[in-house]
């Protein structure tokens, strides 16, 4: 036996030298294994337990035992089953397991260790359990192994378990069984109980400070994983490189730039540089530090041809909207030769989407395409966000269409494409097409669904979508959360709404905005405002689409003082400078009648979008303003702002309420013309408007007959006021026809009849007008006004009694009745059939109150719900004459500035 003893020492110290070596030393076991005890032959094949050997060979060696008669031998069986799991062949060890009639404990330690290592933790763990049924006591390196598997499938409630059998076992001094047990803590969270065995082992080795240190800083604990780095260091127990990265990592998510640079310097002085993972991890804390300097020059330095180092400065370049730097990243790796991988491209294109460069992302769709990257389907899902997010639906569509295999990104793209341009609908019918393919939804998809659905007020799909949420775990999804609240605030649940948004836990600015918009946008603007409040005494800081919302709202509602609040905050704050809050002010302004304010918020603009213009041009219209409104129109057209169709409809009110029925004809035709406008509805009704007001009434009533469309009531409901104006029954009669068919519940269409018939002296008809609309039950909106006094607003209806200074202001108003009559003003025969207070309307009221109570300093601003009668026009004409001050009315159509006798609209309106 000695000299089969020697020979084997003889070839074990050549050992890894190669196969060839390998073979001979198992020629010698095989054939003199008589001659050697077992306990020799095992420890021989341990010590070659560590030696590469490839699955050929293996499969050589276990047909080379078997011949030879040793395939049940333990010593052999253990030794194949660990080369097969080395090479990654589960089956063929769990083959060779099963077949042997005897196991040792080195048989449980090469299978479940094995198992454990290469991915097959449940496996490992269901090998444990056999092997406690049979009756076998583990060894400490099985009970580590048992613990390592159930770390990686988050089994931490088994781990657990064992932990209290190791402790009545006795291994809880050993060391491997203990760095097992500070992973499965530190893992799983519970770093009092990893502190306590720390502080209990009697010996702690590099695996023990580099588990702590990892399991501490993946748990947010990075000044304890310092700590623990700095004591590692005192005993002079080198960290390794995955310790390393993982406190760099620290510091990149802390933004630690000091703490990264230090252990810059350690790596420097441990001969750390060459090492891949760190270097990447170097890379990473200055790109997320932001530091693409030191970054890049660091990138320089290394010169690597390590391509996931060059994706991140591609991703630090991106994170910056640098794409000239990303492309010279990109052209530097083609010119080295390095193929760039599924991860090279995504960043690019992300640059792009971001930066909105459609062009060069079709440069870099075209190399993907050249380089057989386009079938890879993270690649695809990246192209699909370029194209949807840029507005090329088209293309990003038949990219989609042209790959079977979707992964949820993919239509999480396209979905939120369509609803991000407004294609509400498709993204609504792509979103059904997602469940019928039965494709697990996700989070963000579902969040894109509801905002779709919010886009054309869809309630019922909405709620659909909310309950699936629910079903799915997202109720507390803070995204959807948001979207929700976006959906029923719009569509006016405003219960439905607020519960939504208190079972947002983390509010976010998002949420907030969701509220204010779309309360806004759903006509309960003090509903906005209210949350607006809210939100600034949450402390929550309010961003452009906060202060553009809000202000949206305070418009809508003539709340001068709380816009002007706003308005203040956003000069506060610094915002006031942003083009969607300044839009905001602009019709903010000219809504409340404050057109100055609003021309001095326009002049001031550094830049202005076509949103600016259209604001300012329907401000100067519904002021009355028409030359000023369409010289802003020239002057748009000549900075190259193209118009739309919200243009149009302001230039061409304007142009009606001037009375230049030319140049409105030729603005119409030149929507078509020129820019490619289809005229809508509200179009068309502004031509009827333009022809009506200037007496054309039949070439109005032409123009109707001529549309390409349907005419709708707006078109006919301009045509009867203008025929009420100008005396014209014949047209006005078939206006009315139409009306009422159109909308036969519609007060307005009544009045406007009944005022016609007034007007030519047709009593009868008129009764009959009015009869015909008691018959249909429909009830005619009674004339308001209000006017704003020291912060309170006051409200009149006709003949109104009920204000506390009611009698001094019908004494005043009499007064005033004399003054005017004395000037020419003469009451109208409809006017002089009411009686002594019933006649008084409701802003003659709030003009007569405003003398009273405001100084001559303070412009006099009332708004009225209806049209401003005739009679009240001339009468409030001739009190600015005698009071000598300024008054501005806002009736339902425009306003109306009355200055010493005189009205901005010239008495055309």
């Amino acid at each position: 036996m000695v000299p089969v003893l020697k020979q084997v020492n003889q070839v074990l110290s050549c050992r890894f030298s190669g196969e060839k070596k390998f073979a001979e030393i198992l020629n010698i076991l095989l054939y003199k294994s008589d001659a050697m005890p077992d306990a020799v032959v095992a420890r021989t094949l341990k010590a070659y337990s560590d030696f590469k050997v490839s699955l050929y060979f293996t499969q050589l060696i276990h047909s080379k035992i078997t011949i030879c008669g040793f395939s049940k031998k333990i010593s052999y069986c253990n030794f194949l089953i660990d080369l097969y799991l080395k090479n990654e062949c589960i089956d063929s060890a769990c083959q060779i397991f099963r077949k042997m009639c005897q196991r040792d404990s080195s048989t449980w330690v090469a299978i479940i260790s094995g198992l454990s290592q290469r991915g097959h933790e449940l496996e490992a763990i269901h090998v444990y359990c056999k092997m406690r049924t049979l009756g076998a006591f583990p060894t400490p390196y099985v009970l580590s192994s048992v613990f390592s598997a159930c770390t990686k499938i988050n089994m931490y409630g088994l781990g657990e378990q064992l932990h209290a059998l190791i402790l009545r076992w006795g291994f809880s001094a050993e060391l491997y069984v203990c760095n097992s047990l500070l992973s499965l803590y530190t893992r799983s969270g519970k770093l009092t109980l990893a502190e306590k065995i720390s502080t209990e082992m009697p010996h702690r080795d590099n695996a023990t400070y580099n588990t702590l240190i990892s399991g501490f800083a993946i748990q947010g604990s990075f000044q304890k994983s310092f700590r623990i780095f700095q004591e590692m260091q005192i005993k002079s127990l080198n960290p390794d490189g995955v310790t390393i990265a993982t406190l760099l990592g620290s510091c990149a998510s802390m933004s630690a730039m000091c703490k990264g640079m230090q252990l810059h310097s350690y790596v420097i002085k441990a001969g750390m540089c060459s090492d891949i993972i760190i270097e990447g991890s170097l890379l990473d804390l200055y790109v997320k530090c932001q530091d693409v300097e030191t970054a890049h020059k660091f990138f320089l330095e290394i010169s690597s041809d390590n391509v996931v180092l060059w994706n991140v400065m591609l991703v630090a370049y991106g994170q910056l909207g640098d794409l000239h730097e990303s492309f010279q990243i990109y052209s530097q790796m083609q010119i080295r030769g390095l193929q760039p991988n599924q991860y090279t491209y995504p960043s690019i294109i992300r640059t792009c989407t971001n930066v909105g460069k459609l062009f060069q992302g079709e440069q870099v769709h075209a190399q993907i395409t050249k380089t057989g990257f386009e079938p890879n389907v993270y690649v695809c899902s990246v192209l699909i966000d370029m194209y949807a997010k840029l507005g090329a639906l088209e293309t990003a569509l038949k990219i989609f269409r042209l790959h079977d295999e979707h992964d949820i990104v993919s239509w999480t793209a396209m979905v939120a494409g369509y609803a991000m341009h407004e294609m509400f609908i498709e993204a609504l019918k792509l979103f059904v097409e997602l469940q019928d393919r039965r494709i697990q939804i996700d989070n963000v998809v579902l969040a894109s669904t509801v905002t779709a659905c919010a886009g054309i007020q869809a309630i019922n799909q909405g709620c659909q979508i909310h309950g699936q949420a629910i079903v799915y775990g997202y109720s507390s999804d803070t995204s959807i959360g948001n979207a929700l609240v976006c959906l029923y605030a719009r569509c006016g649940f405003v219960s439905e709404a607020r519960f939504v948004f208190e079972k947002i836990s983390e509010k976010e600015s998002a949420s907030w905005n969701g509220m204010i918009s779309g309360f806004a946008q759903s006509g309960k603007c003090e509903e906005a405002l209210n949350v607006f409040s809210q939100m600034i005494q949450a402390g929550e800081e309010a961003n452009t689409f906060t202060y553009g919302s809000s202000i949206s709202a305070a418009a809508n509602i003539i709340n001068l003082k709380l816009g002007k609040e706003i308005h203040a905050r956003t000069l506060k704050t610094g915002y006031d400078n942003e083009i969607e809050v300044c839009n905001a002010l602009i019709t903010f302004y000219a809504k409340c009648g404050w057109i100055d304010d609003a021309w001095m918020i326009f002049t001031g603009m550094a830049w202005k979008t076509e949103v600016s213009w259209n604001a300012m041009i329907t401000g100067f219209s519904q002021h009355g303003y028409g030359e000023r409104a369409i010289e802003l129109f020239e002057d748009m057209k000549a900075f190259q702002i193209v118009p739309n169709h919200i243009t149009y409809v302001g230039i061409l009110a304007a142009c009606s309420h001037v009375g230049l029925v030319e140049k409105g004809l030729c603005y119409f035709r030149s929507m078509t013309e020129h820019h490619g406008i289809e005229p809508t509805q509200e179009h068309y009704a502004c031509v009827v408007d333009i022809l009506g007001r200037a007496g054309q009434l039949h070439r109005a009533k032409s123009f109707l007959e001529s549309m390409p469309i349907e005419p709708g009531s707006m078109a006919w409901r301009a045509l009867l006021s203008a025929c009420t104006v100008h005396k014209n029954l014949e047209v006005g009669q078939l206006a009315a026809k139409h009306l009422l068919q159109l909308e036969p519940k519609d007060s307005a269409t009544y009045v406007l009849m009944s005022n016609m018939y007034s007007v030519t002296g047709n009593r009868f008809h008129r009764d009959e007008a009015r009869q015909l609309m008691r018959n249909r039950g429909v009830k005619k909106e009674p004339g308001r006004s209000w006017i704003e006094i020291k912060n309170s607003v006051h409200a009149f209806f006709a003949g109104d009694n009920l204000h506390p200074l009611g009698d001094k202001i019908y004494e005043y108003i009499a007064d005033l009745d004399m003054q005017v009559a004395a000037l020419g003003y003469v009451k109208d025969d409809f006017e002089q059939e009411k009686g002594q207070n019933s006649h008084v309307h409701s802003e003659r009221l709030a003009i007569a109150f405003g003398l009273l109570s405001l100084s001559e300093l303070i412009p006099l601003h009332v708004i009225k719900n209806l049209r401003v009668c005739n009679n009240c026009h001339s009468w409030i004409k001739f009190v600015t004459k005698i009071v000598d001050r300024s008054i501005v009315v806002r009736d339902a159509y425009r306003f109306h500035h009355f200055h010493n006798g005189c009205c901005s609209c010239k008495d055309y309106w």
